[in-house]
């Protein structure tokens, strides 16, 4: 009998396990998830390390770059910076503070070649915001393969910001120290300038170029910068007005031979050097030399007079030239007469000169101008020293030619100095471009008797007062000096048509303070000076009008309206009358 299931006793249930279901659906319901995640958490892993792994590679090669070895083009450029300008270079300035050069920052140009895909396209775009920049030059060197080139240095901000626009990959910048020059050409030849690696390559900046390296105080020069304006403007107008060919000009302190003021013209702009010509670079004033013409004679009088070879009422015919040696000494304005020293000076007569040199003789002519420091070099702080040119032998005939400024040629410097020598009481200083202290205790070399001085500045007072210097008269201060021109040489000949005209000058002239020498080269004569381009009329006004612009800035108050005699009766000329007229006539 078959037994109904519905009405079957109940039995508890037994637990046993359940089997997974089977195929792709079991496998996600069951075992499958598990498998998944440590999958996703190995694949996890493993690219977590390959990140960490890769970061930590770049990390080091960051170290290595930046701080263990550097970039190859940066570390370059830091390399060349270091030894560009190791500190800053100190600032020169004048003798009340202003500053002459000085050294600020600037950006440099440079390139890494290897980073630059068009170096020609590059080099056009360049050479239009850097008109000095070579473009076939630039080209060039962007396309070696190079990590670093200078392209230019001591840019401008503008340029710079225009460079920075052409967004040029392989073009930087780095900061350096500029060499800037803020009077221009007004200094630039006793001031100098220096290369791109800031080493003094001309003037004071080569002289002192490694105390200015070091110094930690600025450099002072005895330059006045409004003296230096006043000489230089003067100068500069003389040789417009003349049509001369460049020019030079100085003032020195008569008493320590400090140079007040030093000019040569034409000039330059020493922030622009590649820019000026031969002859503006060329420092007429200390390297430039030449024969100087009458300005000589106060040498051959004042050695004359020293060594007690003529005495002031010595006369000496001048009717007629000297003849010696082929040639012929002339006056440029003759005079039928016996002319005592003084009147030899003041009319500046060659002839009368030549006879008192014969009478000196040559030894003692040397000896002179020798002890004057004409026949040396001169010692002053500048590379550019001119050697003067002796004659050798020195035969009879240069001592006559010699002793009116022809045969001996000399630097302006050289003459200035030596004039100050003969005019300060007979002795002699170095001549020096620093600053000195008012109570420094200045060495100085005995020249010239002291009475041999108070009668040269006598006699440089006769020029002034009624000889060829008149026109160097100024008003408010008694002038002393002697004109100058002398013929110039070409192909071996002495050339009537190119000269130097010049004329040197001391004041005040009874107890001299300042020389002041000017010298136009190859001046040409005007309607309003007659033809006549001589240092009378070209270089004697240029010194009157530097005193009157000057002096009161020198602090030389004004004489006031002095009395000045006429000329007969003169005291130095009654004295010579009179010395002749007891028997002192010199032979012919």
């Amino acid at each position: 009998m078959t037994q109904d299931s519905s009405q079957r006793p109940l039995r508890p249930c037994q637990p046993r396990e359940a089997a997974p279901p089977r195929g792709w659906r079991g496998w996600l319901r069951g075992g499958g998830r598990t498998v998944r995640l440590e999958t996703g958490r190995t694949r996890l892993l493993v690219t977590g390390l390959v990140f960490a792994c890769a970061f930590a590679v770049l990390g080091l090669r960051v170290l290595d770059v930046a701080v263990l070895r550097g970039a190859p083009e940066p570390a370059v450029a830091q390399r060349d910076a270091a030894r560009v300008e190791p500190s800053r270079r100190a600032d020169i300035v004048d003798r009340n503070g202003h500053v002459l050069a000085t050294s600020l920052p600037a950006p440099s140009l440079y390139a890494n070649p290897r980073e630059i895909a068009e170096p020609e396209r590059v080099a056009a775009r360049l050479a239009e915001i850097l008109p000095e920049l070579s473009q076939a030059r630039a080209a060039r060197r962007m396309a070696t393969d190079r990590a670093f080139i200078w392209i230019k240095r001591g840019l401008t901000p503008r340029q710079q910001a225009r460079i920075n626009r052409l967004g040029v990959p392989g073009l930087y910048f780095r900061t350096e120290s500029k060499r800037v020059y803020p009077q221009g050409k007004l200094t630039a030849h006793v001031v100098g300038l220096t290369d791109p690696d800031g080493r003094g390559i001309a003037g004071v900046e080569k002289t002192f170029d490694d105390l200015l390296r070091t110094a930690r105080r600025p450099l002072e020069l005895s330059l006045d910068l409004r003296v230096q304006h006043i000489l230089t403007d003067e100068l500069s107008r003389t040789i417009q007005a003349f049509q001369g060919i460049g020019g030079a000009g100085l003032v020195m302190d008569a008493r320590t031979g400090e140079l007040v003021a030093m000019a040569s013209l034409p000039s330059f702009d020493p922030d622009s050097p590649g820019r000026a010509s031969e002859a503006a670079r060329f420092n007429r004033a200390t390297l430039g030399v030449y024969e100087m013409g009458s300005v000589f004679k106060v040498f051959t009088m004042a050695g004359a007079i020293d060594r007690g070879v003529v005495e002031l009422g010595d006369r000496f015919d001048v009717s007629r030239p000297i003849r010696t040696g082929g040639f012929s000494i002339r006056d440029f304005k003759p005079k039928d007469a016996k002319l005592t020293v003084p009147e030899i000076f003041m009319h500046s007569s060659n002839i009368g000169t030549a006879k008192i040199a014969r009478e000196m003789g040559t030894e003692t002519q040397q000896a002179t101008l020798r002890k004057l420091g004409l026949t040396t070099p001169a010692q002053v702080e500048l590379p550019e020293v001119g050697d003067p040119m002796v004659p050798t032998p020195w035969r009879p005939i240069n001592t006559l030619t010699i002793s009116y400024g022809h045969g001996l040629a000399v630097t302006p410097l050289q003459l200035t100095s030596a004039v100050a020598a003969t005019v300060n009481g007979g002795v002699r200083r170095t001549p020096t471009l620093l600053a000195r202290n008012d109570s420094e205790t200045i060495p100085g070399e005995r020249v010239l008797k002291a009475s041999t001085s108070r009668t040269m500045r006598r006699m440089m007072r006769l020029v002034v007062a009624y000889g060829t210097g008149e026109k160097a008269d100024a008003r408010g201060y008694r002038i002393g000096g002697k004109t100058g021109t002398a013929d110039k040489l070409a192909d071996g000949r002495y050339s009537s048509d190119a000269h130097i005209a010049s004329f040197v000058g001391a004041f005040p002239i009874d107890d001299p303070r300042y020389v002041i020498f000017a010298m136009v080269d190859e001046p040409k004569g005007q309607s309003r000076t007659f033809g006549y381009a001589t240092g009378g009329w070209v270089a004697a006004p240029l010194v009157r009008r530097v005193v009157e612009r000057a002096a009161g800035i020198l602090g030389v108050p004004p004489q006031g309206p002095a009395h000045t005699p006429e000329k007969d009766d003169h005291p130095l000329l009654v004295k010579a009358r009179a010395q002749g007229e007891d028997g002192n006539v010199a032979a012919d």
